[in-house]
């Protein structure tokens, strides 16, 4: 029993490690593709050595900062990013703790309302949010990229469900202490919530750092551009060189790797206290 364990063990982690690799290979790559020359970019992809350039140097880097205000769009995405996510733990996080610790006429039917909006993508809706961004005259503006995503209906659920396990006898305490419900959701339910709130924060920074289509739609000059515009412009002139692009590329990962590698526990400890199975 205990060598059919051991062999269990290793065929476990080898098929993780297997797993990671076959994910984290296009990475990889990209970053390696960033520091070799063009020509090389596209030599030996049937091979290991892909992975490993030769002659390595940071002039893909440097021509992306000649090219363009590299600094400038990171500091837009940062900015209209931030934004909206500090909006949507602190809207829909109070909202989530209403439908979770109020009774209310309509409750049910409000949740269940939450709940069916899930399932429209956003591209179902783009359309009507643009003419109504237009009609508003926000178009080109930081209303037009921020205020759309404030109110989110899968947040909502998510801090919904975490409220949830929250005891009520912590809330009766806090009561009995003379808080009121909107001091006892600061000062006890958000201290107590981090893995929650991290768990959103991840979602919504991967999602909105990563947005095309809707910057793309709402912003018609450079002084609001995100990055991921500014990437694209790589590709509107001839010819088209991929060092530059990989080196762009790997610039705007290097944000979301460094969110998650921080708070990839919390991600984890939130989705599996909120009960939502992917």
């Amino acid at each position: 029993m205990s060598r059919k364990k051991t062999f269990g063990n290793i065929a476990f982690y080898l098929g993780n490690i297997l797993v990671t690799l076959l994910f984290v290979s296009p990475l990889l790559w990209m970053v390696s593709s960033s520091l070799k020359p063009e020509a090389q970019i596209f030599k030996g992809l049937n091979s290991l050595s892909t992975f490993f350039p030769t002659g390595a140097s940071l002039s893909n880097y440097i021509e992306v900062f000649q090219r363009i205000n590299m600094w400038k769009f990171i500091g837009n995405s940062l900015f209209y990013v931030l934004v909206i996510i500090a909006l949507d733990l602190l809207v829909n996080s109070i909202c989530g703790y209403a439908l979770a610790k109020f009774e209310f006429r309509g409750k049910n039917l409000l949740l269940t309302l939450v709940i069916s909006l899930m399932v429209f993508p956003a591209e179902a809706i783009m359309l009507p949010m643009y003419r109504e961004m237009a009609d508003l005259g926000w178009i080109n503006s930081w209303a037009s990229l921020i205020v759309p995503f404030v109110a989110k209906c899968f947040s909502i659920y998510m801090f919904r469900q975490f409220f949830l396990g929250v005891p009520n006898e912590l809330l009766e305490a806090a009561s009995i202490d003379g808080c009121g419900p909107v001091k006892t959701f600061f000062k006890v339910v958000m201290p107590i919530s981090g893995t929650v709130y991290a768990t959103i924060f991840i979602l919504d920074f991967v999602a909105h750092w990563n947005d095309f289509m809707w910057p793309l739609l709402v912003v018609t000059g450079e002084e609001k551009r995100t990055i991921q515009l500014a990437i694209q412009t790589f590709f509107g002139s001839k010819p088209i060189n991929y060092g530059p692009i990989m080196a762009s590329l790997t610039i705007s990962a290097i944000p979301m790797l460094i969110m998650f590698i921080f708070l990839q526990k919390y991600y984890v400890e939130g989705i599996a206290s909120t009960g939502i199975k992917g």
